[in-house]
């Protein structure tokens, strides 16, 4: 009886070991990352939701006022509510989840509001500092590097 119960609690050990392993690797995306998409710098915040998803969110722009020193605003999202969203708080990355066979996350969207388009998006580091952002549209997919810098 006491060596079912060692191997029973082993495998306990073993099994909350593993869960520990996996969130800490899904928990490697949050932070901060650089940006540079079409010549204009941003900062992307990565956090974890309520709901166990992640999400990344503008929360520094190189070029935050328009000419006239009016602050940007995400005109071109299709949602109407979200247009007065400063561009400097808009989530451009949410939904994605920790595939660890995979070693990436992915089943969300990246948000372009330079286009206000939306796409299906998979990230993955590179290495320890470059978070691979790709986005897709059916068959054709484009890549961004951004530096993790905090």
């Amino acid at each position: 009886m006491k060596n079912i119960f060692k191997v029973g609690l082993a495998a306990l050990v073993m099994l909350l070991s593993a869960n520990a392993f996996a969130q800490s690797a899904a928990d490697k995306i949050v932070g901060v990352y650089s940006v540079e998409e079409e010549g204009r710098q941003s900062k992307v915040r990565f956090t974890k939701c309520a709901d166990g998803s992640y999400q990344g969110q503008i929360i520094w722009l190189s070029e935050p006022n328009n000419a006239d020193g009016t602050r940007k605003m995400d005109l071109k999202n299709p949602d109407p509510a979200k247009r007065n969203t400063p561009s400097d708080q808009v989530v451009i990355v949410y939904g994605i989840r920790y595939d660890a066979k995979k070693q990436a996350w992915n089943g969300g969207k990246v948000y372009k509001p330079i286009n206000g388009k939306t796409y299906k998006v998979e990230c993955s580091f590179e290495d320890e500092k470059t978070l691979r952002v790709k986005g897709s549209l059916g068959p054709i997919s484009l890549s961004r590097y951004w530096k993790k810098v905090e």
